[in-house]
């Protein structure tokens, strides 16, 4: 698809299975906790907690049930800390990681908007290293509401009159309910069948456009 765009256009991006795959922050957070197991546990247990992942089975209530007797700081919420604190191992693709070269080219600029934890999302953007390309970056935690509450769209549109909006999501349920009402472009990243969220694109309000990946989006400088 062709995207056009002037002086006066704006990119909100999502992150989470937006500019990256959730899942492998799932996987990079199984590896952190299973590594630290390693040892007291005497055996790698990070295989058998991702096919009880997508077995769709409580994998901390399995290890707390299996293990804890021989790991007494193995608790729930040691569990959670380490999921959602560590630094994960994460990157971009390298179409996405193009596109926002691109849009950053063309003086375009750009701002962040995700719900979750302050420090688990900082850590997130700190291991993919795209934080400067953001005029800001709006978390949930940090601003005090989350999608689709209109506060955070209207950030931008406050600080930014008179731009042109162009949000970028994939979460149908929340994402473009509020640009769809504020009249931004919309457009979806397709769920490839690992998103985190289920994906429905028959609901209202429906996308602009939807792509499958930054690659089908062609940047045209109209300016």
């Amino acid at each position: 698809m062709e995207l056009k765009t002037d002086s006066k256009s704006f990119f909100i991006f999502d992150l989470d299975d937006t500019l990256f795959t959730e899942l492998d922050f799932l996987k990079s957070a199984y590896s952190n906790i299973s590594s630290k197991l390693a040892v007291p546990l005497k055996v790698d247990i990070y295989d058998e907690m991702i096919h009880k992942y997508q077995n769709k089975e409580n994998v901390f209530a399995w290890m707390i049930e299996k293990y804890q007797s021989h790991v007494p700081f193995l608790t729930f919420q040691w569990l959670i800390n380490e999921y959602r604190d560590h630094l994960p191992a994460i990157s971009l693709s390298e179409a996405t990681s193009s596109f926002i070269e691109k849009a950053h080219d063309l003086n375009i600029p750009m701002g962040l908007m995700t719900d979750g934890r302050s420090i688990t999302q900082r850590n997130k953007l700190k291991a993919l290293n795209i934080a400067d390309y953001f005029k800001d970056i709006i978390i949930s935690e940090e601003f005090g509401s989350e999608k689709p509450d209109e506060r955070n769209y209207l950030f931008f549109l406050n600080k930014y009159k008179g731009m042109s909006f162009c949000f970028f999501g994939d979460n149908t349920s929340k994402d473009f309910i509020v640009p769809a009402r504020l009249g931004w472009t919309t457009i979806c990243l397709k769920n490839a069948g690992h998103n985190i969220h289920a994906q429905s694109l028959t609901s209202e309000p429906i996308p602009d456009y939807v792509v499958s990946s930054f690659q089908e989006i062609n940047l045209i400088k109209d300016f």
